[in-house]
């Protein structure tokens, strides 16, 4: 039988947003799992006590900015219209139907002018601690990738411009660990001719640059589409909980910004004992930053990049007992210098390369020379190489793509984390930690309101790492050896 339904659309009637919330909803678990009137305590100095009209709520701003996030709605503007009509989202801000929600615009102009990076920061951290006080992080074990994300900028408005020079962090340790290499050796130590040089901020180099986002980078890697583009480097746990975000331009190195995420991870994390990351990150200066610490890198092999159809890189091997490097026609390669990047060059015999059946396969120099190069810090990269064929370790790497991977994954599919309409550094960063804060909070208030532990003791320990091999017995200290000295054991 055919029904027509009545339009009563001017009907009036009573209603209670209490009752027309779903008990289970994902809003009432978040709403249940934090106290927001922890964010009185640090907005209340952005605010004066006696003077100017009223505001507006600020935990209802951040309430607002949350459902932004943890829904992937694109725009603030589309947020404020969602939430207007949305019964879920009025009840989340404890605004009635009758009233009229704040404009997009006071809620934009607070989150650009009032509440700075310290304020975005001090939600991030505040999430992480609600967390860890529950027993849901797992920090023994982190995992570190960067992910891009596309800038609101067009790739035709370009222009080229000179920009300064960034100095190596590790520049001054390495300087003095080169010249120590060269007395060693019995070479005379380079001068600190720092002085003599033009300052840092006239060493410049021309880059493309967006006119209009200028601190956005270019992007090309693969089959990716070239772009302006910014990166999240991201680090997080066991549990997928991201527990530090650095962004940076899209077209610095992820090696380049590993040590401000890593000076974040170690500051608040100080107990984690293995970092996880993918080839990008085994570097000589990363590999003795972690391993020198007493922590552990967990990364995968690399293709060395040697001459094609030439003998294989493992076909020359360092001699440690003689500080040599041994030919694939078992001839010795002594050590000529260490140069200014940290290289150590082992050098062969002219006379007898002459000779050698295989001189055009090994080298092209005209002088029939070969040269090859090993880092001082050489050493740590091949603990690096170690540690890879542990069982312990590998399948903690196994487990990336399971963990930072699946954090970008959820990030740009279901919180709209591929572009952003944001500009400029400042604001992009704020943007990307307020999004991994509104992922950690909806991890965090499901968890708590399933009553889950990931682990029987609260997921402080875990049970991959209580196996693990000591890596101080495993591995002697390294040591910058002298010519033809012996290797201490």
């Amino acid at each position: 039988m055919l029904v027509k339904n009545a339009e009563n659309r001017g009907q009036l009637e009573f209603v209670s947003l209490e009752n027309m919330v779903p008990q289970d909803h994902l809003l009432r678990k978040i709403d249940a799992a934090i106290d927001f009137k922890k964010i009185y305590e640090f907005v209340e100095d952005l605010y004066c006590e006696d003077n100017g009209r009223p505001s507006v709520d600020p935990v209802v701003l951040f309430k607002i900015v949350l459902i932004q996030h943890i829904y992937g709605i694109p725009s603030l503007r589309r947020t404020l219209e969602e939430v207007s009509m949305n019964l879920t989202y009025r009840w989340f801000i404890g605004y009635p139907l009758n009233e009229a929600v704040p404009h997009f615009s006071t809620v934009s102009y607070n989150f650009k002018h009032r509440f700075n990076h310290g304020t975005v920061e001090y939600v991030f951290r505040w999430v992480l601690k609600a967390a860890a006080e529950e027993g849901y992080l797992d920090t023994e074990a982190i995992f570190v990738d960067g992910t891009h994300i596309k800038a609101s900028a067009n790739l035709k408005k370009q222009a080229k411009k000179a920009v300064p020079k960034q100095a190596k962090r590790y520049a001054k340790e390495l300087f003095a660990e080169v010249n120590r290499d060269r007395e060693e050796h019995g070479k005379k130590p380079f001068s600190d001719d720092s002085d003599k040089n033009p300052p840092q901020e006239k060493q410049t180099k021309e880059t493309v640059v967006s006119t209009t986002d200028p601190e956005s980078g270019v992007f090309h890697k693969g089959e990716h589409k070239k772009c302006f583009a910014y990166e999240a480097h991201t680090a997080c746990d066991k549990h997928n909980f991201v527990l530090g975000v650095y962004v940076t331009p899209g077209n610095v190195h992820d090696s380049v910004a590993f040590d401000p995420l890593y000076d974040e991870v170690c500051r608040n994390y100080p107990e984690h004992k293995t970092v996880v990351a993918d080839s990008a990150y085994k570097t000589p200066w990363i590999c003795k930053r972690i391993f020198g610490s007493g922590h552990v890198l967990s990364t995968c092999y690399t293709r060395p990049k040697t001459k094609e159809n030439g003998h294989p890189w493992w076909m020359y091997v360092y001699d440690e007992y003689f500080d040599d490097v041994i030919c694939p026609e078992y001839r010795a390669l002594h050590y000529s210098t260490t140069n200014r990047e940290g290289y150590r060059e082992y050098k062969s015999r002219a006379y007898l390369c002459k000779s050698c059946p295989t001189r055009g396969i090994c080298t092209e120099s005209s002088r029939c020379e070969k040269t090859v190069m090993r880092h001082i810090w050489q050493d740590y990269v091949e603990m690096a190489e170690h540690v890879r064929y542990m069982p312990v370790y590998k399948e903690l790497y196994r487990l990336r793509k399971e963990k930072i991977e699946r954090v970008f994954a959820d990030a740009k599919e279901r919180h709209d984390m591929r572009y952003t309409q944001y500009r400029g550094l400042a604001q992009v960063t704020n943007w990307v930690k307020l999004k991994f804060a509104a992922m950690n909070l909806k991890k965090l208030a499901t968890w708590k309101w399933n009553g889950r532990h990931p682990a029987p003791d609260g997921g402080k320990r875990s049970r991959l790492h209580e196996n693990a091999p000591d890596i101080s017995l495993l591995f002697p200290p390294v040591f910058l050896f002298s010519n033809r000295t012996p290797a201490l054991a």
